[in-house]
């Protein structure tokens, strides 16, 4: 039986590797991870960053070219799902060919991989199929969300309020109206600039926990313009952008 681990690294920051997170590293002989192309080669010099400081000297690393997905697809549900397969299907010819029976690999996933990341769901895909023996751990990690919060100085909830995290693909078609608080991520199209006549705050980050760390934060309607021109030279710079964004409805207390 192989064992793997799927490990939350945090956002960028090595140091918010957890003592858990980096005891799993010791324990991997073999680490896969996913090479999404140049433009993004500094992710995985990130995660080469990571192995260098904690994993065993004698680890063995498998890189595995992570397919396109068709992001103008019309079923957007459809195209995720067989992004993932194809995704299986990669992986779990790499694990048959690279880790040995009884060898323990492991996934290096960017913050936490409860949160807006398909390893579980692809190691749940191989598992199914029958063909490659395996079972599989969590380590929990910082999610950008968490780092998101932090560097801004604020709390995700009010008192006695809850707060959403959801998608800009899911903001863009309506602002719910029973929550406050709102926390995006995958938004590639800013779908904030949808409610510019709302009364809202917003706090914006994009590179968290890494040293190209970007922040802005005020009334969505003065900083919207800001953010969104910030983001776009910044991926034009380097080829690739993750953000995430919390929405604040204003108290009247705020208001004025």
């Amino acid at each position: 039986m192989r064992t793997i681990l799927v490990i939350g690294v945090g956002a960028g920051d090595p140091g918010q590797l957890t003592l858990a997170a980096a005891e799993a590293m010791r324990r991997t002989d073999v680490f896969f991870l996913l090479d999404k192309g140049a433009e993004k080669h500094d992710l995985i010099a990130l995660r080469q960053e990571l192995l260098a400081r904690f994993a065993r000297p004698e680890h063995r690393v498998v890189e595995v070219r992570d397919p396109d997905r068709d992001r103008r697809a019309d079923g957007y549900v459809t195209a995720v799902d067989q992004w993932r397969r194809r995704r299986a299907d990669l992986l779990e010819e790499a694990v048959a060919e690279h880790l040995p029976d009884g060898g323990c690999g492991a996934f290096l996933v960017w913050g936490d991989p409860a949160l807006y990341d398909s390893t579980l769901a692809v190691l749940e895909e191989i598992r199914a199929r029958g063909r490659v023996a395996l079972e599989h751990s969590v380590i929990p990690g910082v999610s950008s969300v968490a780092t998101l919060a932090a560097r801004h100085r604020i709390g995700l909830n009010r008192v006695g309020r809850a707060f959403l995290v959801t998608t800009g693909r899911r903001l863009a078609e309506r602002l719910p109206r029973d929550v406050d608080d709102i926390v995006v991520m995958l938004d590639a199209n800013c779908s904030f600039t949808h409610y510019l006549d709302e009364d809202l705050d917003i706090f914006w980050g994009a590179y968290l926990g890494t040293a190209d760390e970007i922040l802005i934060a005020g009334r969505l309607s003065e900083v919207a313009e800001r953010i969104v021109s910030t983001r776009r030279e910044a991926r034009g710079r380097k080829g690739w952008i993750m953000d995430t964004y919390l929405l604040r409805r204003r108290d009247p207390a705020d208001k004025g």
